[in-house]
């Protein structure tokens, strides 16, 4: 089945089209589904992408050269028709449908199942191979209700009016998301970002998504954030940054807190547990509803959803792609 489509350690090969999805080493044509470090890279000849990763990618590795492909519009190349279609991962995200000698290929690269008002959700689409990620594809991985994670983030902040939160939030798409989603709780006060932070959230606006008034945390004296929400990427949350700010309950927004050691770890004194990949429930459940012929797993745990999928009776393979493995952007 689909000789025509073929996983190699470095990223998916189109051979009729001579394009690479997703590769990790620079190529000469290059299909990307997202921004993230794992997907997206600088150094390609050329870039099909979503206008939003363009963007991202202009932004964080310096990528010039692109042609911009919208939600649903199709492309061909020589004789291959590729479609993005919405991930529901982060700003931009895409899953790449190709369709080429009657059979058709979903390669979903990162998504979620989850309500994110930062970006359109993801959309199941039916095909012959679904090539899936398992960044969280263990039964243990079963997210909370988002929303109850950031109300205990607000309830933390109203109990200890004296000190500040400082979330870890990666910076490309968890950060704004976090923010946007304190916004729907009601949260309407300044919520002030680490420096790392100020560019990305700037793009998120520009591409019309409001994240209220958010100010720097950098230069301002300890008094002036108690009470106070701060956002930064993990990596500041325990140097010499941080070390100012007024005795902060020190939060982390991520899938990975669901794992009580890598809580310890990073000294996470309040977990959040908020993930932009879909759990193991999200990932059972939309291998079923999308049908293919044949699962193709990569990104995470592919062992468990692989037997999973043999246990119901599923065609499925692990594909082991190099330097996939874990969300975090650092």
């Amino acid at each position: 089945m689909a000789h025509w489509i073929e996983p190699h350690p470095t990223g998916i090969y189109v051979r009729p089209a001579d394009a690479w999805i997703d590769p990790s080493v620079p190529r000469e044509r290059a299909l990307v589904t997202h921004g993230h470090a794992d997907h997206a890279r600088g150094g390609h000849g050329h870039v099909w992408a979503t206008e939003e990763t363009l963007a991202i990618m202009a932004l964080r590795y310096g990528t010039a050269s692109g042609t911009a492909v919208p939600y649903g519009e199709d492309i061909r190349m020589n004789g291959v028709t590729i479609s993005y279609i919405p991930a529901g991962h982060v700003l931009g995200s895409a899953q790449i449908l190709l369709t080429h000698a009657g059979e058709r290929v979903v390669v979903t690269g990162d998504y979620k199942r989850r309500p994110d008002p930062t970006c359109k959700p993801f959309e199941p689409v039916p095909c012959d191979i679904f090539v899936t990620e398992a960044t969280f594809g263990l039964p243990v991985f079963r997210h909370p209700d988002t929303g109850s994670e950031v109300d205990r983030l607000l309830t933390a902040l109203h109990a200890n009016p004296d000190r500040c939160v400082l979330v870890g939030a990666y910076a490309l798409g968890k950060a704004q998301r976090l923010i946007c989603e304190l916004r729907a709780r009601g949260h309407h006060d300044p919520i002030y970002i680490h420096g790392a932070l100020e560019r990305m959230c700037a793009l998120y606006e520009q591409f019309g998504v409001a994240m209220g008034d958010l100010r720097p945390a950098t230069g301002l004296p300890a008094k002036e954030m108690r009470g106070r929400i701060i956002v930064s990427p993990p990596s500041a949350l325990n140097d010499r940054w941080s070390r100012r700010l007024p005795d902060p309950i020190t939060a982390m927004a991520s899938g990975w807190m669901r794992v009580r050691q890598r809580a310890r770890q990073r000294n996470v004194e309040l977990p959040l547990i908020i993930s932009d990949h879909a759990d193991w429930d999200e990932l059972t459940s939309t291998i079923r509803e999308v049908a293919p012929s044949e699962t193709w797993i990569t990104h995470g745990r592919e062992e468990a959803l692989l037997h999973w999928c043999m246990t119901h009776q599923m065609r499925a393979r692990a594909l082991e792609l190099v330097g996939r493995e874990d969300e975090d952007e650092g």
